[in-house]
């Protein structure tokens, strides 16, 4: 990328990011911290307190870069009057440098959605293809609890129910990190393998599907009428992969709500009180993500637009055989390495897709 259009990118962020705006919030919540009953309510307070450190740490970052900006240009046009090749080289280092911290400031940026900075509550569902969708459920499972991993983001396993033979059926996992559903919202959809199965004697090649569900987590920042008449509650005994998973008392909860027929479990604790506090979380989450894709489906049928249903709608495919690939046909971001890929290196597929969304 030359300098002209380093420049141009510049300037783009710079009307994105809105910088009077975020400074004048930062006064709004300083007042609120001056109030005497501030303390009063400590986890909305530290709400606050989260909110305001994660605003003065990116206004610092975009006063970093105006800086960093202006320096370059003043090297620039030194050069310009007087060519110095030791300069020249140090310029390009530098805007190397530059260019690394913008975008990693774009990413920022980009993850500025009402619910980007929530906890994500991800699902994993095996379609149809019994062993081999289910081993392929596991790998992406494990894919996600390695990229989780390497952000430093902590996972709870919220349901977790396991294949017949190898693999799972189903599982829920709770993401806890800031922005961790700005980042996994890339991943809602379905996932194509294409592989020589370890399950097929005779060699064949095999395509599995999973679908993977993202939802950001909500306490009580949404305003949803759950009524108790509404919900039907079962309770059984807990089931996983281990025994740290399997308890002895029928702690775990399942709760269904009838108007829509939304299903949530969770067996994550070893209290049965706890796991439903985990399920009422789930289901108000799900009821909101349904608000908001029939809110969606209407916009799209007022458009008329026609959108593919079912396992042929893939959002990337991962191909062992007959080659190594992995294209998200989203964005045409793709990759040769299939192996790091589901060892977690979803970062390029992640970010081109929050980079396709303002394009």
């Amino acid at each position: 990328m030359n300098w002209i259009e380093q420049q141009g990118n510049w300037k783009t962020l710079g009307g994105l990011f809105d910088l009077e705006n975020k400074e004048v919030r930062i006064q709004e919540l300083e007042e609120l911290m001056t109030f005497p009953d501030f303390w009063d309510d400590a986890q909305a307070a530290q709400k606050i307190i989260n909110e305001m450190n994660a605003l003065k740490a990116i206004v610092e970052q975009y006063n970093d870069l105006v800086s960093t900006q202006e320096n370059l240009e003043m090297t620039l046009e030194l050069i310009k009057e007087e060519p110095d090749e030791e300069l020249q080289e140090e310029l390009g280092s530098e805007l190397k440098e530059f260019t690394s911290a913008l975008s990693d400031f774009e990413l920022q940026l980009l993850l500025s959605e009402e619910y980007d900075k929530h906890n994500a509550i991800l699902e994993l569902h095996p379609g149809a293809g019994g062993t081999e969708s289910q081993d392929w459920g596991s790998i992406l499972l494990r894919m996600y609890q390695r990229w989780a991993d390497k952000r430093g983001f902590k996972v709870e396993t919220l349901d977790y129910l396991p294949g017949d033979e190898a693999g799972i059926k189903s599982v829920t996992l709770l993401i806890k990190g800031h922005n961790a559903y700005g980042y996994l919202k890339a991943e809602k959809g379905v996932h194509r393998l294409v592989r020589i199965s370890p399950f097929d004697s005779s060699g064949r090649r095999h395509t599995s599907f999973v679908s993977c569900d993202v939802m950001p987590e909500f306490n009580d920042e949404i305003e949803i009428e759950i009524r108790t008449e509404d919900l039907k509650v079962d309770t059984y005994r807990a089931t996983g992969a281990g025994g740290q998973h399997i308890n002895t008392t029928d702690s775990a909860v399942r709760i269904t709500h009838v108007p829509t027929n939304t299903i949530v479990t969770c067996q994550t604790e070893r209290s049965q009180i706890k796991n439903r506090e985990h399920a009422m979380k789930l289901l108000k989450s799900k009821l909101y993500q349904l608000k908001i894709e029939e809110q969606e489906a209407e916009l799209a049928a007022i458009r008329g637009e026609q959108k593919e249903i079912g396992w042929g709608s893939q959002i990337r495919s991962y191909v062992f055989h007959p080659y190594s690939m992995v294209k998200d046909h989203r964005t045409n971001e793709e990759s040769g390495n299939v192996h790091a890929v589901v060892d977690g290196e979803l970062d390029p597929f992640i970010h081109a897709f929050l980079r396709s969304r303002i394009n």
